[in-house]
């Protein structure tokens, strides 16, 4: 099934008092590592960061960990996974975690999570990539968003094509075959493309 050789994950750092967003995480990784594909994510042990990369890693998946050297003085980086890179800035993680992805699946989370998929939709809406956008839908935490977006739109601060670079999704099961039907629709142009 998979069309893609490497993920990027966004999510939170955080562990909300909601279980079922954690038992969504340790879905995905489950199911990442079942079919092949790599994690690329932020590199923490905590939270929804952590817990799919436990998932990927625990099932025999590879995972990909890239997390600023000044973090590692805040927060516990995860051991025992396929590659941890410590880089200097948020930037230049954004940048590395851009280049090792094939595309980007983005689960609920916080302040950090909303910058990352923005950067993301930017680059996209600046023509610096094609790879897709995903939003999985946990217990409909992305509706406010999804409204930011229309409101963006409908406002005339962005174009109506922005909703293109954007897909959601009702569950991490539908996370790798919607982006399947997205290759077989859309074909390779959905995939990286130089910057």
């Amino acid at each position: 099934m998979p069309v893609i050789n490497s993920l990027c994950v966004f999510c939170g750092a955080s562990t909300p008092p909601d279980h079922r967003y954690l038992e969504a995480a340790d879905t995905l990784g489950k199911i990442l590592a079942a079919e092949g594909v790599e994690l690329v994510y932020g590199g923490g042990a905590l939270g929804l960061m952590g817990t799919i990369a436990r998932a990927v890693r625990d099932n025999g998946g590879r995972v990909t960990g890239i997390i600023p050297h000044f973090l590692t003085k805040l927060e516990a980086k995860l051991e025992g996974i396929s590659e941890t890179i410590e880089v200097e800035t948020m930037h230049q993680r954004k940048r590395l975690m851009f280049e090792r992805s094939d595309a980007f699946v983005v689960l609920p989370g916080g302040m950090g999570t909303l910058d990352e998929t923005v950067e993301m939709i930017t680059w996209a809406q600046l023509q610096l990539h094609k790879k897709p956008i995903m939003l999985v839908d946990v217990l409909g935490y992305w509706q406010p968003f999804m409204g930011l977006v229309e409101h963006v739109i409908g406002t005339g601060f962005a174009r109506p094509n922005t909703r293109d670079f954007l897909t959601l999704v009702p569950s991490v099961e539908a996370v790798l075959p919607t982006l399947a039907r997205l290759a077989i629709e859309k074909g390779p142009a959905t995939m990286p493309v130089a910057e």
